[in-house]
């Protein structure tokens, strides 16, 4: 078995080939070569550079342990605590390190595709399915992501049947891949007269973007429908046949897209949330024997199927997947969401270099 500075050196030899690899002239013109070059890179520079402020940090705490030993009365004391702060910035390193060297997601990098549904609760389902797509709006404007509304249903008392967002940014799919699930409400809905605490939930469905070299559709693989778009309660908003449905025959996924007035837009569109869902089905295919997509983080929509409940008269947030509770409701609504996110990538890294320990 290779030692961890073995295995370190090999990395940054792998990273000096990268760089000679992305130096290459025809690596321009294949996008898909340069993109995982350019992935890989990215990984790899992160792992050398942190090793490399390890190997500093391991030679400082040899000097000063030397000069530990050679000094005496005051000097000998400043040594000391050299030494104490450099074990524990070592650790530190040797934690990134071993965190770094994780298996990746595949995913990892790529911009994601989320899908918030009303589910259980009528009329308030959608309504707190719009609140959830104002807290991802509000999340992704503090981490700096760029938000694009792929498309967007409003239900007919202002919220939404379903809203479609592209998020992009480097590190999106892993602070937002855990969102997905069935996310609860409990609160007072406006129509309520009495004042009674109804319990509601929205679905939230998380997929990585696909790109064009990611899935090949061929043409006779899918049917394109054409209709009028519509709005709340049915009405038509528009005089053309701009809304596009479009059917994937093997696997019989659905898309319906139609808020561009521009057909060409909206088929557009269909296909990245296509592609992107046939990603995902594929990279799902050998882990679930479930044939929905996105069974494994929706369930069927039902309260008890929940990942987390927000309960408006507590102010409380909980995420029932590590039994974490927040009495911060109203921030985390507001987009403070870093949080939650933390505690579950802190979780799941604790998992998985717990399965890497055997334990």
């Amino acid at each position: 078995m290779q030692s961890l500075d073995e295995t370190l050196t090999s990395l940054s030899d792998e990273l000096r080939t990268v760089e000679a690899a992305l130096a290459e002239p025809d690596v321009a013109s294949d996008l898909a070569r340069l993109r995982d070059l350019s992935r890989r890179h990215k990984i790899l520079t992160e792992i050398v550079t942190t090793w490399t402020a390890f190997t500093n940090v391991r030679d400082d705490l040899v000097t000063a342990r030397e000069m530990f030993n050679e000094s005496t009365g005051d000097e000998r004391e400043i040594w000391r605590d050299e030494m104490t702060t450099a074990e524990l910035r070592l650790e530190e390193l040797q934690l990134e390190i071993e965190t770094l060297l994780l298996p990746r997601d595949p995913n990892d990098g790529r911009n994601v595709i989320i899908e918030i549904r009303g589910a259980e609760g009528g009329e308030e389902a959608n309504l707190f399915a719009a609140d959830l797509a104002e807290m991802y709006r509000r999340y992704a404007a503090q981490r700096g992501w760029k938000l694009e509304v792929v498309e967007e249903r409003e239900s007919p008392q202002g919220g939404l049947d379903e809203v479609t967002f592209l998020i992009k940014g480097d590190d999106a799919w892993q602070r937002l891949e855990q969102e997905g699930g069935v996310h609860r409400v409990q609160r007072v809905p406006v129509t309520e007269a009495k004042g009674r605490v109804h319990t509601s939930s929205a679905t939230v469905s998380v997929l990585p973007e696909a790109e064009e070299v990611d899935v090949e559709i061929e043409p006779n693989e899918i049917r394109v429908d054409v209709y009028r778009s519509s709005g709340p309660g049915g009405q038509s908003v528009n005089t053309t046949d701009s809304a596009v449905r479009i059917t994937h025959l093997p696997t019989g996924i659905v898309v319906s897209m139609q808020d561009e007035k521009s057909q060409i837009q909206n088929r557009a569109k269909a296909m990245i949330v296509l592609r992107s869902r046939l990603l995902k089905a594929a990279q799902d295919a050998q882990a679930s024997e479930l044939g929905d997509l996105k069974r494994s983080q929706l369930g069927g929509g039902g309260r008890s199927e929940k990942i987390r409940t927000y309960n408006f008269k507590e102010n409380r947030v909980t995420d029932h997947r590590i039994g974490l509770t927040l009495h911060s409701l109203d921030a985390t609504l507001q987009g403070d969401l870093d949080p939650l996110v933390d505690a579950l990538l802190a979780d799941k890294r604790a998992r998985q270099l717990g399965e890497g320990d055997g334990r």
